[in-house]
């Protein structure tokens, strides 16, 4: 990222986007808003466009409500216990502090998943009924994460040579370049993934693949951002090896590849 031959620095942005007296909207919460806003305007083209999954424009409501409290409580428990077990033992209250940021993918992602179990028992429709319709429209969501990280300047990338297009030097944290991962996953993980499961699902498919589709794309782009991005502190320590990160997307991976295969068998293909 250069200009004239000159290395780009960070902005090192306000995180407070608006500030009215002592109310503070951060662009942080703001990003979650847009995206929580992007799932129920493409959920309700979804449910009107492809009415074989069974899931009405009203039903998209009720989905964004469950969703959002999944998202939120699931994240930040796996924030918590994932990457900085021992910083929120000693700092307890700062765990309702959700608007300073510091959600994990990987928590928000279980706590979907357990919010999507319990609407599916309220409406009497099946799991994957439900996840085969919502896979893809959380892509622009965790895009629109990444940039929110990109605003706070947290989540940096690692060092990288002053030769290198990209390289971004981060005040706040040192005088390195270093890559702007928050921008490649982004990139990655929001707009790449968005367009493969939009298009994936523009037909009617075999009940799970999509969902399938979602768990592998989202293991394989989170494990290849990870080697641009600085590792976390989590349970099993910094590791420039194999990262938090990429630990728990291994499972997401594998998990997929059997479902996705399974789904392609008569058996997959039953409305379960």
């Amino acid at each position: 990222m250069r200009q004239n031959g000159v290395m780009l620095i960070h902005p090192q942005f306000d995180p407070v986007a608006i500030s009215l007296g002592p109310l503070a909207v951060r662009w942080y919460g703001l990003m979650y808003l847009a995206g929580f806003l992007a799932f129920l305007w493409l959920g309700k083209r979804r449910a009107v466009a492809q009415p074989w999954h069974g899931l009405s424009v009203q039903h998209v409501d009720d989905l964004l409500f469950f969703g959002v409290f999944g998202v939120v409580l699931g994240g930040r428990l796996g924030q918590v216990l994932f990457y900085e077990p021992a910083y929120y033992l000693a700092h307890p209250l700062e765990i309702l502090a959700v608007w300073q940021g510091g959600m994990s993918f990987h928590g928000g992602f279980l706590g979907v998943l357990v919010a999507m179990a319990l609407f599916g028992r309220k409406h009497r429709l099946g799991f994957w009924q439900i996840t085969d319709f919502i896979a893809p429209l959380v892509p622009i969501g965790l895009g629109l994460g990444r940039i929110g990280n990109f605003i706070n300047g947290e989540l940096w990338g690692r060092p990288t040579s002053t030769d290198f297009s990209l390289a971004m030097i981060f005040p706040r944290v040192d005088a390195l370049p270093r890559h702007p991962s928050q921008l490649y996953q982004a990139f990655g993980e929001g707009l790449l993934l968005f367009l493969l499961l939009w298009w994936f699902s523009a037909q009617e498919r075999p009940r799970r693949q999509v969902s399938a589709l979602f768990l592998i794309g989202y293991g394989v782009a989170r494990w290849c951002g990870e080697y641009f991005r600085e590792p976390d502190h989590g349970i099993f320590g910094l590791s420039y090896t194999v990262s938090m990160g990429q630990w728990l997307s291994l499972p997401m991976i594998v998990i997929g590849s059997v479902v996705f295969v399974m789904s392609c068998s008569s058996e997959g293909k039953r409305q379960l």
